[in-house]
Protein backbone atom coordinates (compact mmCIF):
# COMPACT_ATOMS: atom_id res chain seq x y z
CA UNK A 1 0.00 0.00 0.00
CA UNK A 2 2.75 2.42 1.00
CA UNK A 3 4.69 1.55 -2.11
CA UNK A 4 1.63 2.35 -4.27
CA UNK A 5 1.14 5.74 -2.56
CA UNK A 6 4.77 6.71 -3.11
CA UNK A 7 4.49 5.69 -6.75
CA UNK A 8 1.36 7.85 -7.21
CA UNK A 9 3.10 10.85 -5.62
CA UNK A 10 6.06 10.45 -7.97
CA UNK A 11 3.76 10.30 -10.99
CA UNK A 12 1.82 13.40 -9.81
CA UNK A 13 5.03 15.35 -9.29
CA UNK A 14 6.28 14.33 -12.70
CA UNK A 15 3.04 15.44 -14.36
CA UNK A 16 3.08 18.78 -12.54
CA UNK A 17 6.67 19.39 -13.57
CA UNK A 18 5.84 18.53 -17.18
CA UNK A 19 2.84 20.93 -17.11
CA UNK A 20 4.92 23.85 -15.72
CA UNK A 21 7.51 23.28 -18.45
CA UNK A 22 4.76 23.23 -21.15
CA UNK A 23 5.71 19.70 -22.21
CA UNK A 24 2.02 18.80 -22.20
CA UNK A 25 0.91 21.72 -24.43
CA UNK A 26 0.50 19.58 -27.55
CA UNK A 27 -1.93 17.37 -25.61
CA UNK A 28 -3.85 20.06 -23.71
CA UNK A 29 -4.19 22.71 -26.45
CA UNK A 30 -3.47 26.48 -26.27
CA UNK A 31 -6.50 27.60 -24.22
CA UNK A 32 -5.09 26.46 -20.85
CA UNK A 33 -2.03 28.70 -21.26
CA UNK A 34 -4.08 31.91 -21.38
CA UNK A 35 -3.08 34.02 -18.40
CA UNK A 36 -3.76 37.66 -17.42
CA UNK A 37 -1.54 39.36 -20.05
CA UNK A 38 -3.05 37.26 -22.82
CA UNK A 39 -6.60 38.01 -21.63
CA UNK A 40 -5.91 41.74 -21.51
CA UNK A 41 -4.37 41.61 -25.00
CA UNK A 42 -7.52 39.96 -26.36
CA UNK A 43 -9.78 42.79 -25.12
CA UNK A 44 -11.29 45.14 -27.69
CA UNK A 45 -9.18 48.34 -27.59
CA UNK A 46 -7.32 47.37 -24.40
CA UNK A 47 -5.57 50.77 -24.29
CA UNK A 48 -8.92 52.43 -23.52
CA UNK A 49 -9.29 50.47 -20.28
CA UNK A 50 -7.85 52.47 -17.37
CA UNK A 51 -7.75 51.47 -13.74
CA UNK A 52 -8.55 54.32 -11.32
CA UNK A 53 -7.28 54.59 -7.75
CA UNK A 54 -10.03 54.25 -5.13
CA UNK A 55 -10.22 58.02 -4.46
CA UNK A 56 -10.62 58.90 -8.16
CA UNK A 57 -13.17 56.13 -8.67
CA UNK A 58 -15.24 57.41 -5.72
CA UNK A 59 -15.10 60.99 -7.05
CA UNK A 60 -16.19 59.86 -10.52
CA UNK A 61 -19.12 57.92 -9.07
CA UNK A 62 -20.16 60.92 -6.94
CA UNK A 63 -20.02 63.24 -9.96
CA UNK A 64 -22.10 60.85 -12.03
CA UNK A 65 -24.65 60.55 -9.24
CA UNK A 66 -24.85 64.36 -8.92
CA UNK A 67 -25.37 64.75 -12.67
CA UNK A 68 -28.09 62.12 -12.62
CA UNK A 69 -29.82 63.88 -9.71
CA UNK A 70 -29.71 67.23 -11.49
CA UNK A 71 -31.11 65.66 -14.65
CA UNK A 72 -33.95 64.14 -12.66
CA UNK A 73 -34.75 67.47 -10.99
CA UNK A 74 -34.42 69.52 -14.19
CA UNK A 75 -31.93 72.17 -15.17
CA UNK A 76 -32.10 75.81 -14.09
CA UNK A 77 -32.45 78.12 -17.14
CA UNK A 78 -32.89 81.86 -17.49
CA UNK A 79 -33.10 84.67 -20.04
CA UNK A 80 -32.00 88.29 -19.71
CA UNK A 81 -31.06 90.75 -18.44
CA UNK A 82 -34.01 92.95 -19.38
CA UNK A 83 -34.70 96.61 -18.67
CA UNK A 84 -38.02 97.96 -17.43
CA UNK A 85 -38.85 98.82 -21.04
CA UNK A 86 -38.36 95.35 -22.54
CA UNK A 87 -39.22 92.91 -19.74
CA UNK A 88 -42.92 93.08 -20.66
CA UNK A 89 -42.29 91.76 -24.18
CA UNK A 90 -40.11 89.00 -22.72
CA UNK A 91 -42.89 87.90 -20.37
CA UNK A 92 -45.33 87.78 -23.26
CA UNK A 93 -42.89 85.44 -25.08
CA UNK A 94 -42.99 82.92 -22.20
CA UNK A 95 -46.75 83.22 -21.56
CA UNK A 96 -47.38 79.81 -23.17
CA UNK A 97 -45.19 77.99 -20.63
CA UNK A 98 -46.98 76.03 -17.88
CA UNK A 99 -48.34 78.27 -15.12
CA UNK A 100 -45.86 78.62 -12.28
CA UNK A 101 -42.94 77.16 -14.23
CA UNK A 102 -41.14 80.53 -14.47
CA UNK A 103 -40.76 83.71 -12.46
CA UNK A 104 -39.14 87.14 -12.72
CA UNK A 105 -36.00 88.02 -10.73
CA UNK A 106 -35.36 91.77 -10.36
CA UNK A 107 -32.26 93.56 -9.05
CA UNK A 108 -31.89 97.29 -8.39
CA UNK A 109 -28.63 98.62 -9.85
CA UNK A 110 -27.00 101.85 -8.62
CA UNK A 111 -26.39 104.79 -10.91
CA UNK A 112 -23.05 105.99 -12.25
CA UNK A 113 -22.00 109.64 -11.97
CA UNK A 114 -18.83 111.49 -12.90
CA UNK A 115 -17.45 114.82 -11.66
CA UNK A 116 -16.09 115.91 -15.02
CA UNK A 117 -14.05 118.66 -16.64
CA UNK A 118 -13.89 119.15 -20.41
CA UNK A 119 -14.20 118.06 -23.17
CA UNK A 120 -11.09 120.02 -24.20
CA UNK A 121 -10.55 120.85 -27.88
CA UNK A 122 -6.81 120.06 -27.93
CA UNK A 123 -4.25 118.05 -25.98
CA UNK A 124 -2.55 121.34 -25.11
CA UNK A 125 -5.71 122.64 -23.43
CA UNK A 126 -6.03 119.36 -21.52
CA UNK A 127 -2.41 119.56 -20.40
CA UNK A 128 -2.90 123.16 -19.20
CA UNK A 129 -5.88 122.09 -17.07
CA UNK A 130 -3.97 119.15 -15.53
CA UNK A 131 -1.21 121.53 -14.47
CA UNK A 132 -3.79 123.78 -12.83
CA UNK A 133 -5.30 120.87 -10.91
CA UNK A 134 -1.85 119.82 -9.68
CA UNK A 135 -1.28 123.31 -8.33
CA UNK A 136 -4.63 123.14 -6.54
CA UNK A 137 -3.71 119.63 -5.25
CA UNK A 138 -6.91 118.14 -6.69
CA UNK A 139 -6.79 114.51 -7.79
CA UNK A 140 -7.90 113.65 -11.32
CA UNK A 141 -7.82 110.99 -14.05
CA UNK A 142 -7.89 111.38 -17.81
CA UNK A 143 -11.13 110.17 -19.41
CA UNK A 144 -10.97 108.04 -22.57
CA UNK A 145 -14.51 106.63 -22.73
CA UNK A 146 -17.29 107.03 -23.59
CA UNK A 147 -16.15 108.78 -26.81
CA UNK A 148 -18.14 111.94 -26.12
CA UNK A 149 -16.10 112.45 -22.92
CA UNK A 150 -12.71 111.69 -24.47
CA UNK A 151 -9.97 114.26 -23.87
CA UNK A 152 -11.55 115.25 -20.56
CA UNK A 153 -10.76 114.86 -16.86
CA UNK A 154 -12.55 113.02 -14.07
CA UNK A 155 -12.40 114.25 -10.47
CA UNK A 156 -14.22 111.15 -9.21
CA UNK A 157 -16.71 108.41 -10.01
CA UNK A 158 -19.78 107.90 -7.78
CA UNK A 159 -22.88 105.68 -7.49
CA UNK A 160 -25.35 108.36 -6.30
CA UNK A 161 -26.10 111.90 -7.40
CA UNK A 162 -25.77 113.07 -3.80
CA UNK A 163 -22.20 111.76 -3.55
CA UNK A 164 -21.27 113.39 -6.87
CA UNK A 165 -22.77 116.75 -5.86
CA UNK A 166 -20.87 116.67 -2.56
CA UNK A 167 -17.58 115.95 -4.37
CA UNK A 168 -18.27 118.81 -6.80
CA UNK A 169 -18.79 121.18 -3.87
CA UNK A 170 -15.47 120.12 -2.34
CA UNK A 171 -13.67 120.70 -5.65
CA UNK A 172 -15.26 124.15 -5.95
CA UNK A 173 -14.12 125.05 -2.43
CA UNK A 174 -10.55 124.31 -3.54
CA UNK A 175 -10.71 126.61 -6.55
CA UNK A 176 -12.08 124.37 -9.33
CA UNK A 177 -14.61 126.38 -11.33
CA UNK A 178 -15.36 124.47 -14.56
CA UNK A 179 -16.27 120.97 -13.24
CA UNK A 180 -19.78 119.53 -13.50
CA UNK A 181 -21.66 116.28 -12.75
CA UNK A 182 -22.21 113.96 -15.72
CA UNK A 183 -24.73 111.12 -15.50
CA UNK A 184 -23.22 107.98 -17.07
CA UNK A 185 -26.14 105.73 -16.06
CA UNK A 186 -29.16 106.47 -13.84
CA UNK A 187 -30.31 104.03 -11.14
CA UNK A 188 -32.25 101.25 -12.82
CA UNK A 189 -33.81 97.84 -12.34
CA UNK A 190 -32.51 94.74 -14.13
CA UNK A 191 -34.76 91.74 -14.69
CA UNK A 192 -34.28 88.06 -15.59
CA UNK A 193 -36.85 85.37 -16.36
CA UNK A 194 -35.94 82.13 -14.65
CA UNK A 195 -37.14 78.52 -14.84
CA UNK A 196 -35.76 76.87 -11.72
CA UNK A 197 -36.26 73.26 -12.83
CA UNK A 198 -36.87 72.87 -16.53
CA UNK A 199 -38.18 69.41 -17.32
CA UNK A 200 -37.39 67.94 -20.73
CA UNK A 201 -40.75 69.13 -22.07
CA UNK A 202 -40.33 72.69 -20.73
CA UNK A 203 -36.71 72.84 -21.96
CA UNK A 204 -37.90 71.95 -25.46
CA UNK A 205 -40.42 74.81 -25.28
CA UNK A 206 -37.71 77.24 -24.11
CA UNK A 207 -35.45 76.36 -27.01
CA UNK A 208 -38.30 76.93 -29.46
CA UNK A 209 -39.09 80.44 -28.15
CA UNK A 210 -38.14 83.39 -30.41
CA UNK A 211 -34.77 84.71 -29.16
CA UNK A 212 -35.38 88.28 -30.39
CA UNK A 213 -37.67 89.10 -27.46
CA UNK A 214 -35.55 87.16 -24.96
CA UNK A 215 -32.14 88.86 -25.17
CA UNK A 216 -30.72 85.88 -27.06
CA UNK A 217 -32.87 83.15 -25.48
CA UNK A 218 -32.64 80.93 -22.41
CA UNK A 219 -29.36 79.50 -21.11
CA UNK A 220 -27.99 77.93 -17.91
CA UNK A 221 -28.59 80.03 -14.80
CA UNK A 222 -25.80 82.34 -13.65
CA UNK A 223 -24.77 82.27 -9.98
CA UNK A 224 -26.69 84.78 -7.91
Amino acid sequence: MLRTLVLLLLVANALFFAWTEHWLDPLLGPSHREREPERVARQVQPDSVKLLPPEAASAALAEAASAAAQAAQGACMEAGPFSDADVGAAELAVAELPTGSWHRISVDLPGSYLVYMGRYPTREALQKKTEELRRLKVGFEEVKAPPELDNGLSLGHFHTREEADAALAVAASRGVRSARVVVLAPPRAQHRLRVERATAAVAAQLVALPPTALAGGFEACKPR
